[in-house]
């Protein structure tokens, strides 16, 4: 590489202000610059903002390695472009993420959403009630208390002044209004208050609303001073003393300040702790309050872990989050094949690089193979895995999480649609299915619903899920066979209950579509070889849970109901009846509406099973 020499100075940073492209390149590649590079592959601690921003990593990787001639080609071919493209990364204080390491917000996100809490107009009315009003009122009628019990004993000076505080009161403290009801007990004294200060004697109608005034609140609260009027005061201060959520949304976005907003986080222990000493100085909340749920789940959605980590903490609470992360992990999902654990790391971030807003699904296979045709990433293939293995790999352990973590949820589209891109890449003869017809109208079918509905055939033909749903899997085989496209969709319509056109955005008919293809399912179990870790009997006893759950909807427990059909399915003649005694078990436990309710359905499963057990009633054999 180059020397050390010339107008480069050996300590220079990565960030180095007035620093050209091209004189960070050059000074990349003298021996201080590689090895500053060397010990950020060490570290972790860089940032690839866009992809060819970890080039120069390659080369101190390639170098290091023991690949001179390697490493000195990739510099050859990046360094007519160096005057123009910065091949250097930045400086971080985080390590950068593994390729195993996900998160659902980034800090940036999470920030965001806690810098969207402003004060909630009730609860700031409630502790204007507390803290100004309330004491305002017990004086008040601490003031007809003395009054009534002799009245030479209160002066209209000492009315006067009460007037006056109130006037001041309510001039700076607008959110609450009761006071200005004019039947309120408050208001009544008021106007009491207002006679006896001008010297006037109060008419007999208002003297008898004060008094009943004044007795009104007695027998709510007790008189001021006593022990129950005292310690309801007490509770009332405790609580108003509490700090509002905002406040402390503003403490927590403080903390987050100084991370990087591109990034998720490590640890959301320090984040989202109780009020120290030195920020209670700073900002008046109390000394050990405590950060409550809604302001901790948002950082909590930032943490950086791997994908199991947050199934098991919760961070990942549905099939439908897990499709929104599965995009960020199988953009690197070929950087867990390296055996070097930097290379690794580097190879993710490159994948990494320049991701477009959450949401959206960003990555493809275009985006997979444009990364892979970089000049640096294709110097280190050789160490890398077999794309096919991972990309099989990958898709497997996705499909696995889903069923296992979420088995009453099936495969969401979000998710779907994020692994199709994988299919190919991994070699399945059928593609990954998300909308079963290509146009909300007509009966033209997706390119993918007879390939996913030969899967089905194949792999359910004979099963309990064929008897419960009534289908005859020969006939739909013979249509996949003859790539019959309409024939297929009119079998959907019938089975909808539809007679002639039908348009296929009717939900019933793409509902049908969904359980004869068993969304995708069947695809990735025949051809990925997918099977939860914990067998398809555990699967299917999560299944019904989902389907029981009290919180469920219609649709979410029709759902779960055919996720359940398919993993019992599945089990072989043993499993099938140890899930059903359990099911058995389950059902006689649920209160009586829920069990009404699956009282029809369980008993056509136990049929659709028991029509099976003569002729085993595990899958055919594919």
């Amino acid at each position: 590489m180059d020397t050390n020499t010339g107008h480069h100075p050996p300590g220079v940073g990565l960030t180095a202000p007035g620093l050209s492209d091209a004189d960070l390149f050059a000074h990349c590649l003298t021996d201080d610059g590689l090895a500053l590079l060397e010990s950020l592959l060490d570290s972790g601690r860089y940032e690839v903002r866009a992809p060819e921003h970890a080039a120069l990593l390659y080369v101190a990787w390639l170098r290091r390695a023991g690949q001179d001639a390697a490493a000195a080609e990739l510099v050859e071919e990046l360094r007519p472009f160096a005057a123009e493209v910065r091949f250097a990364p930045y400086p971080a204080e985080q390590p950068v993420p593994g390729p195993d390491a996900v998160h659902r917000l980034t800090v940036g996100e999470a920030a965001a959403a806690l810098a969207r809490r402003a004060p909630r107009p009730a609860v700031e009315a409630q502790r204007e009630a507390l803290t100004v009003w309330r004491p305002y009122e017990d004086e008040l009628l601490g003031h007809w208390l003395r009054f009534e019990a002799d009245p030479q004993a209160v002066t209209r000076a000492q009315g006067a002044a009460l007037l006056a505080r109130y006037r001041e009161l309510a001039a700076a403290h607008t959110r609450c209004t009761k006071h200005l009801n004019p039947k309120s007990n408050t208001a009544v004294l008021l106007r009491g208050l207002e006679e006896s200060a001008a010297g006037r004697e109060l008419p007999p109608r208002l003297a008898g609303l004060v008094r009943h005034a004044v007795a009104s609140m007695v027998a709510r609260r007790g008189r001021p001073g006593s022990a129950e009027h005292t310690r309801l005061r007490r509770e009332q201060a405790r609580q108003a003393a509490l700090p509002a959520h905002h406040e402390l949304a503003a403490l927590v976005l403080r903390r987050l300040a100084p991370l990087d907003t591109a990034r998720g986080t490590a640890d959301v222990g320090a984040l989202t702790g109780p009020v120290t000493a030195e920020e209670a100085r700073g900002t008046g909340l109390p000394v050990g309050a405590g950060i409550p749920p809604s302001i901790r789940a948002p950082v909590a959605a930032a943490v950086t872990a791997p994908l199991r980590t947050l199934l098991d903490t919760g961070a990942v609470p549905s099939a439908e989050v897990l499709g929104e992360v599965a995009a960020e992990l199988i953009a690197a999902h070929t950087a867990q094949g390296y055996a070097d654990e930097s290379l690794g790391a580097l190879v993710a971030a490159t994948y990494r690089a320049r991701r477009p807003h959450r949401y959206a699904l960003w990555w493809s296979r275009e985006h997979h193979e444009r990364i892979a045709s970089l000049p640096w990433v294709r110097a280190v293939a050789p160490w890398g895995p077999d794309p096919a293995v991972r990309a099989r790999a990958t898709l497997r352990t996705f499909a696995e999480v889903c069923v296992e973590g979420f088995p009453g949820a099936g495969l969401p589209d979000l998710l779907a649609a994020a692994l199709s891109d994988l299919a190919p890449l991994a070699g399945l003869p059928a593609p990954l299915l998300t909308e079963p017809f290509a146009a909300a109208y007509g009966t033209r079918t997706s390119p993918g619903l007879l390939p996913a509905a030969r899967a089905a055939g194949e792999l359910l033909r004979g099963t309990a899920y064929e008897r419960y749903h009534g289908i005859d899997y020969a006939q739909v085989l013979r249509l996949a066979a003859a790539a019959d496209h309409e024939g297929f969709a009119e079998l959907c319509v019938a089975r909808a209950g539809r007679t002639g056109p039908s348009p296929a955005g009717d939900a019933a008919v793409v509902e049908q579509a969904r359980i004869l293809t068993t969304s995708n399912l069947a695809t990735l179990v025949r051809y990925a070889d997918v099977s939860p870790p914990g067998g398809w009997e555990g699967a299917a006893r999560g299944a019904f849970a989902a389907a029981v759950r009290r919180s469920a909807t219609p649709a979410q427990t029709a759902r779960a109901w055919r996720q359940l059909l398919f993993h019992l399915s599945l089990c072989d003649a043993d499993g099938q009846r140890r899930a059903l005694a359990w099911i058995d078990d389950r059902a006689a436990r649920l209160p009586a509406r829920t069990a009404a309710g699956i009282t029809a359905p369980l008993a056509r499963l136990r049929r659709a099973v028991d029509q099976g057990a003569s002729g085993g009633s595990g899958p055919d054999s594919p």
